[in-house]
């Protein structure tokens, strides 16, 4: 008894504070262990195989292969607005992580990382630093901030990842138009074409050649040509797919040559990217005015006003 009352001494006047949240962080880590080692029910399990599906739904083939261990937390894990879940769905597929589990991997990284580092915050501030070094703010922002930052870390990492593969398709755009309108004037047909262009891409632009590679499985597995385009360019997220892929469904609606109208477009990307390197080289004397003046003329003045402030002081002396 008297070892618990020095305990609680020794944490200041936080000390049932941080006694509670630790015991909460363990109990919640319990409570995670405990489900995820829970097997199925069997009269469960055996319900779920012998449900036969509704009449108006059609029966699946082959069922998609989810995490069993994740399921026992989908109501945790899973925005439960649609709307939501579909921009979540899509931000995780404009990243590069397209498997049906993805969101529920996205939430737990946040809520794991942000335990782990609620709990090095509590260790750092009760274990590490002497008591009474910290005031209440200093001590707070210590125990906190670490769980906040960790349950940031994977959406900043997601979000940085969006824009480098929006960055990377915008590169290889104009060449994959340029190779796509090759092929389809040797006498490919649009979904060869499309094929090919997605092998060729694997080793230069392999950000790109992922996505050409879905549309070609798509086209090959009979979904509309339509459907498959536009879920091509709400994929990539980039204003140049987007407007391409309007140009196709326009070409194949009123009949048009699509050689025709993927020889516009190319160019009209070509131009596009060289716009856009004159754009990058008009800037680089904008941002390097400031450097210039920081390391030119500081030494500069040094040089011209050095002697004379040493004469003045030799004088003074």
């Amino acid at each position: 008894m008297p070892d618990l009352i020095q305990i609680f001494t020794d944490l200041g006047p936080l000390g049932p504070i941080i006694l509670l949240g630790t015991l909460g962080f363990m109990l919640i880590a319990g409570v995670a262990v405990y489900f995820v080692r829970q097997p199925e029910d069997p009269l469960k399990k055996l319900k779920t195989a012998n449900a036969k599906p509704s009449a108006g739904q059609p029966q699946r083939l082959r069922q998609a292969s989810r995490n069993e261990q994740l399921d026992k937390f989908a109501n945790f894990l899973e925005p439960q607005d649609v709307a939501e879940l579909s921009k979540r769905q899509l931000m995780m597929r404009q990243a590069g992580y397209p498997g049906r589990d993805a969101v529920r991997y996205f939430h737990f990284a946040q809520m794991a990382l942000g335990l782990i580092g609620l709990g090095l915050g509590l260790l750092y501030t009760n274990f590490i630093v002497e008591p009474g070094s910290l005031d209440t703010q200093k001590n707070i922002m210590y125990s906190l901030g670490p769980g906040g930052i960790g349950y940031y870390i994977p959406q900043y990492w997601v979000t940085r990842r969006v824009e480098e593969r929006k960055i990377a398709i915008t590169q290889g755009f104009p060449d994959a138009l340029d190779m796509l309108l090759v092929c389809v004037e040797a006498g490919q047909s649009l979904d060869q074409a499309i094929t090919r262009v997605s092998t060729e891409l694997h080793a230069s632009f392999p950000a790109l050649a992922e996505e050409l590679t879905v549309v070609s499985y798509e086209m090959k597995a009979g979904k509309d040509k339509a459907t498959v385009l536009n879920d091509f360019g709400e994929r990539c997220g980039v204003t140049d797919v987007s407007s391409f892929v309007t140009v196709l469904i326009q070409s194949a609606a009123f009949g048009t040559s699509i050689a025709e109208s993927l020889r516009v477009y190319a160019g009209e990307m070509r131009d596009k990217r060289v716009m856009r390197a004159e754009e990058a080289a008009n800037k680089l004397p904008t941002k390097m005015t400031l450097a210039t003046m920081m390391l030119t003329v500081p030494p500069l003045l040094i040089i011209l006003v050095g002697p004379s402030v040493h004469g003045i002081t030799q004088m003074g002396q």
